[in-house]
């Protein structure tokens, strides 16, 4: 080998080694990096996280408690102007508890070239703010000075909490690019907590035993390099549940010459420190409060389907969700009922406790929210919302009567994610899957003309049923006519509707049905003496939903769905069809979806029928790639233009 490869070898050992062994400190800004004008990853960035590192320490405070200090420092780099926004930074901490936590931001500095040298300006108070989120929980946020594209951020914030059963979750992705992480725990050796890293980024992990101070430590560290941003994609009801996190969760404490103390090592741990709750367990056995109501209603009722629609539809009528979750009642079921709103414990509890009295074996199911995440492991914090279970034969049927739209196992989306958890009387719990749910229709009739002019106008008959007719219902809720009209004028463009009719809105036991006529201008193309054809109409799928050349979260539908158009399309006088696009008939595998297409004429009229099945809920990252393919199937075959020509 000559000496100049020893050379590059050497500089590239040495290269490894800085960076490495590079301090990742606040305060060291450098020329080169506020010069730097783009990611040199992630040329899209507008702006990206350099560094982001943190440490979590346990002090003994000398009345015997424990408080976890957590200190966060970042380094951050603006590229573009969209990307300001992460000059500003807020974080909410708790103050509902007997002891509060407390937060404090510092080093809150902005680094800008200015004539080739390098100014500083530092946060003054005046960009430092507090607010109220609600009575339990505060929120501090800061506004950085004098940034502009090309500056440099940096701050750190000390967050001091008395609550050592969960440690704040650590995030190692963001939505810009992090070049690295780091976070290192220091757990005393008389505590046992169970950890979980979510995601798809490969983080470093190491442990080492520290013998220093008045007690062990185990020390936890957390490296990982060049993380990308969380990109955008469609089809994903909570990002978090894919995104790469840290959960720390209390499992046992274990002192010196004392018992072991465990906490929510299992489910039923968790279910029974749940139900021993006085805001949960206690409001089941509580019925004074509607017991001379529900005599009333319930007189003269035999079947129990008449009992349970007639008990749901009672409280769903009186009741006022406070839009606020929660397994445990917030101000009891008692004065909830009073004052006729309550949050999702209070209502759901009050539901179960009214069927129980009425002989109706009800009980209490736990869920996650979609917005709460998937629950990854027992902890006390897995479940934030709790509906009604009736068990029968061998199903539960579902009650949440939170929604004036929902019906019996019909809840609302935001509580259909993956699985629940029914709580019985004697203390058992078994888990039940929520996302059995039966695909819902959008069925779309159309008899239409096409006029001289390329226009087309017809009527149009939809039925939606299911989660079709409950998503319509809870979107226009106290929305006019007029309103929704111009909505749907505007979601397709060229559409104007007349006659217009809508029943069922309050009949929830059956589908929505809207009747209009329309006339739709943006359908057809004349080009000489040929008219060029949308088969679907205002219906086609102009474009694939899903672009993304790799995804690695499933696709969410939020629920499975069968869309069936029937048209009929009269053409006009003097023309007759040239060319039809040929037939198709296709499905991916596994059965996720189906999509069926077919076309023909007859009697100066056009008649297309489509129906496309999307039967899973979720569909798995790994078949990502047939369903970009699948997808562009259907909009190649709805775009691709039926042609009509002038007779000779």
């Amino acid at each position: 080998m000559n000496l100049k490869g020893v050379c590059v070898i050497v500089l590239m050992i040495l290269a490894g080694q800085s960076l490495f062994a590079q301090k990742y400190e606040l305060g060291e800004v450098t020329i080169e990096e506020l010069k730097e004008t783009r990611h040199p990853i992630d040329s899209s960035a507008s702006a990206a996280i350099l560094f982001k590192t943190g440490e979590t320490k346990f002090n003994l405070m000398n009345d015997g408690n424990w408080t976890v200090s957590t200190e966060v420092r970042y380094k951050i780099k603006i590229y573009k102007k969209e990307g300001l926004d992460y000059a500003n930074k807020s974080k909410s901490y708790y103050v509902g508890g007997f002891r509060n936590e407390t937060l404090n931001f510092k080093n809150a500095v902005t680094y800008n070239l200015v004539d080739g040298k390098i100014e500083k300006t530092k946060l003054k108070s005046d960009g430092e703010f507090k607010d109220e989120i609600n009575k339990d929980v505060k929120v501090k946020k800061i506004t950085l000075p004098q940034v502009r594209v090309g500056s440099i951020v940096e701050y750190s914030y000390v967050l001091n909490s008395p609550y050592i059963s969960s440690l704040n979750d650590w995030y190692f992705q963001d939505n810009i690019p992090i070049n690295y992480v780091e976070y290192n725990v220091y757990i005393p050796e008389y505590f046992r907590y169970r950890t979980v890293i979510s995601g798809y980024e490969n983080v470093e992990v190491e442990n080492a035993t520290i013998n220093t101070g008045d007690f062990g430590q185990q020390k936890y560290g957390y490296k990982i390099k060049n993380v990308p941003s969380l990109k955008e994609e469609g089809y994903v009801t909570n990002i978090d549940n894919y995104t790469a996190i840290l959960k720390y969760e209390l499992a046992s404490i274990n002192y010196p010459n004392q018992p072991t103390k465990n906490f929510a090592v299992t489910w039923d741990d968790v279910v029974k420190s749940i139900y021993e709750h006085d805001g949960f367990g206690d409001q089941l056995d509580s019925k004074s409060y509607f017991e001379d109501d529900l005599k009333i209603i319930l007189e003269g009722l035999v079947s129990e389907q008449e009992k349970i629609d007639t008990i749901f539809n009672f409280v769903k009528s009186k009741m006022t969700w406070n839009d606020s979750y929660g397994v445990v009642t917030d101000v009891g079921v008692k004065k909830a009922y009073k004052e006729k709103t309550g949050n999702v414990a209070e209502i759901n509890l009050m539901l179960t406790a009214m069927l129980r009295y009425a002989g109706i074996q009800a009980n209490p199911v736990l869920i996650s929210t979609r917005r709460n995440g998937i629950a990854m492991f027992p902890n006390r914090t897995a479940y934030n919302y709790v509906v009604a279970g009736i068990e029968v034969q061998n199903d539960v049927l579902l009650l949440d009567a939170t929604s004036k739209n929902a019906q019996v196992n019909l809840m609302p989306i935001r509580a259909v994610n993956w699985t629940g958890r029914i709580i019985r009387e004697r203390g058992s719990s078994n888990e039940i899957d929520l996302l059995n749910v039966p695909p819902s229709k959008d069925n779309v009739i159309i008899l239409g003309e096409i006029k001289e002019d390329g226009k087309v106008e017809g009527k149009l008959r939809r039925v939606l049923t299911d989660y079709n007719s409950f998503v319509h219902r809870e979107n226009n809720i106290g929305v006019t006519e007029d309103s929704y009209l111009e909505k749907l004028e505007n979601r397709y463009k060229g559409l104007s509707v007349e006659e217009y009719k809508v029943d069922n809105v309050k009949d929830l036991s059956k589908p929505i049905v809207e009747t209009y006529s329309f006339t739709h201008d943006s359908d057809i193309e004349v080009i000489g003496n040929k008219m060029y054809v949308k088969p679907l109409l205002f219906f086609t799928l102009d474009e694939n939903p899903f672009k993304l050349d790799q995804r690695k979260y499933p696709v969410d539908f939020s629920f499975p769905f069968k869309d069936a158009y029937n048209i009929s399309i009269k053409i006009p006088e003097g023309y007759e069809v040239e060319y039809l696009p040929e037939a198709i008939n296709a499905a991916m595998e596994n059965n996720h979806s189906a999509f069926k297409y077919l076309v023909s004429a007859a009697n100066n009229n056009i008649q297309l029928i489509v129906n496309l099945d999307v039967n899973s809920f979720y569909i798995p990252s790994e078949a990502y790639p047939a369903l970009k393919d699948f997808f562009k199937l259907i909009v190649e075959k709805q775009t691709d233009r039926i042609i009509l020509k002038k007779k000779e």
